[in-house]
């Protein structure tokens, strides 16, 4: 039986979930994100919540629901918050700083290490 499968999906505001046949589309403030989801399950939306069953009892059911549930999970994340990667350095003598657009680094290599943003990515 699949745990994470079970769970609902929780649609926050601004967020809205469509079901059309097998495809599933989320739309949100930061774009649009579909899926396709197996004949082996069903995707249901009430109440402000999105249910993800299974049509029958197999394994491949219940691998299924489970990955599709945390698919629809993580789509509807991304089009409410967006990806997010946190990076957290300790030690003496590590040093990290922000020279216009670029990320400069001092991990103890020889030499400083620089990392440029590019279209699309933020670095604070």
């Amino acid at each position: 039986m699949s745990r994470i499968g079970k769970l609902p999906i929780a649609i926050p505001n601004g967020v809205t979930v469509e079901v059309n046949g097998s495809v599933v589309t989320v739309k949100g403030k930061l774009g649009t994100l579909t899926q396709e989801v197996s004949k082996n399950v069903t995707v249901k939306v009430e109440n402000n919540e999105v249910f993800v069953t299974r049509n029958d009892e197999t394994k491949d059911s219940n691998m299924k629901q489970g990955l599709y549930r945390q698919l629809i999970h993580n789509m509807v994340i991304g089009v409410n918050e967006g990806f997010k990667k946190s990076l957290t350095v300790q030690g003496v003598g590590y040093k990290l700083t922000k020279q216009g657009n670029k990320l400069v680094m001092n991990l103890g290599l020889s030499h400083p290490v620089e990392v440029v943003e590019e279209e699309g990515i933020k670095l604070e």
